[in-house]
């Protein structure tokens, strides 16, 4: 009898077991480790990247043309299993010849300006088009132009910087422009073309109610101008003062910065009455220190002025110039290179100045993203508009080959990757995904 009672009792307790299992499994669910699941990057370049559970491989904004309309409910994003943390800036580019690469075709894009447009303007081989990032141990979410705008809708996305900036912001807007079925919807509100001589864009997304912007700003820092005994005015820098157009980047809900080559050259490089604090104005002075001293003008202005709960700052990393022979200046070359270096002191290069980048961030209050490009630039010396950043004329080039561009980047290109990167830092961190 006794041992009859202690199966009845023991079956009793199983079943009570199984149907008490879903309730456990919600609860420990709810509590899981937020390191599997981030919601936020800190100032270090390491990002939680997990593994999407329905499409293992990574692909660009697939299947574009047939893109739901901004008023159809998407999906939610691919579910993310939990995966080991990893560094999206460390890895590999990897060979691509699928029509997942580039997200846009060349020449399709009006908002690629001419010093960019490289097939445009003559460039005969696509090879550096195909080539996909590729993060060591773990796999970037799936890129999707649509959910990146559903992500922005209502918002405001600044990219305040130089030219590289510019670079990145006109692929921005070539990316999320394949997203629109009716593109008429997407203009610049002021009926601007881009070109390298205005420094304020905001281009409308209609339909999702947002805007990304561009505001030049070379050193973040102010510049100015000073008139010496003879009349003369020469430029000056206040390395302890904000750029006079950041009373514009409060307003934004993301925002994009960088800042770096043109700490390299004339004026900025040779520090002879050139640098500014208070009312002082430095006979000589060292340029890397007044870099430092700038970043850190910035970094104490984004923890007195932005609030980390309402808006997200990423700081784009240097991108890396691959000039032979010479200077920008001085007869540099990159022309003729067809793929990635694979080898070489340039591929592990850390520059001095994302050193004092990092330095700054790390004594910061708030939460600043750091988008570290610089190693995965490091490798694409054949990214480069070099002898195509000017059109033809009658089968001439209009620029010498002894002066060549190779800094900024061809488009599309190596800052559609950047842009994807941004992505995937949204997406990790969860951001707003409301449709209506």
């Amino acid at each position: 009898m006794a041992m009859a009672s202690f199966v009845s009792l023991r079956t009793s307790l199983s079943l009570l077991f199984l149907l008490s299992l879903p309730l456990i499994l919600l609860f420990s669910s709810h509590y899981i480790s937020s390191d599997l699941y981030p919601v936020r990057t800190s100032s270090h370049s390491s990002v939680d990247v997990s593994i999407p559970a329905s499409d293992p491989h990574p692909s660009p904004s697939s299947s574009l043309s047939s893109s739901p309309s901004p008023s159809t409910s998407l999906p939610s994003p691919s579910p993310f299993i939990p995966s080991k943390k990893c560094n999206i800036y460390e890895g590999r580019w990897v060979r691509d010849e699928t029509n997942r690469t580039p997200h846009y075709a060349p020449k399709s894009c009006p908002y690629v300006d001419e010093a960019f447009a490289c097939m445009a303007n003559g460039r005969p081989d696509d090879d550096f088009l195909k080539w996909r990032w590729e993060p060591s141990g773990c796999l970037l979410p799936r890129f999707n132009a649509t959910d990146f705008l559903v992500r922005l809708r209502g918002k405001k996305l600044m990219l305040v910087g130089d030219s590289m900036n510019r670079n990145q912001f006109e692929s921005l807007l070539c990316v999320l422009r394949e997203a629109l079925p009716n593109k008429s919807r997407m203009y610049e509100t002021r009926g601007y073309r881009i070109t390298k001589g205005r420094g304020y864009f905001i281009f409308k997304f209609k339909d999702y109610d947002c805007t990304v912007e561009f505001i030049r700003s070379h050193f973040l820092v102010k510049e100015g101008t000073r008139t010496n005994r003879l009349g003369n005015s020469n430029p000056t820098l206040s390395i302890d003062r904000i750029d006079k157009s950041a009373k514009r980047w409060k307003k934004a809900d993301i925002l994009v910065f960088n800042t770096g080559h043109w700490w390299t050259h004339g004026k900025t490089a040779r520090g002879k009455n050139y640098y500014q604090e208070g009312g002082v104005l430095y006979p000589t002075f060292d340029a890397v220190e007044a870099y430092r001293r700038a970043i850190r003008t910035w970094g104490k202005w984004i923890d007195r002025n932005i609030n980390p709960s309402k808006t997200t700052v990423f700081y784009r990393g240097y991108s890396t110039a691959h000039f032979r022979g010479g200077d920008w200046d001085s007869g540099g070359s990159c022309n003729g290179e067809k793929s990635p270096a694979l080898s070489g002191p340039i591929i592990n290069n850390y520059p001095l100045k994302m050193r004092i980048v990092e330095e700054v961030i790390n004594q910061m209050r708030f939460p600043v993203v750091l988008l570290n490009i610089t190693k995965l630039t490091n490798y694409r010396k054949d990214g480069h508009p070099s002898i195509y950043g000017k059109i033809r004329k009658n089968g001439q080039k209009k620029v010498s080959k002894r002066k060549q561009d190779c800094s900024h980047w061809c488009l599309p290109g190596v800052p559609d990757t950047w842009n994807e990167l941004i992505y995937a830092t949204l997406v990790l961190q969860g951001h707003n995904r409301e449709v209506a």
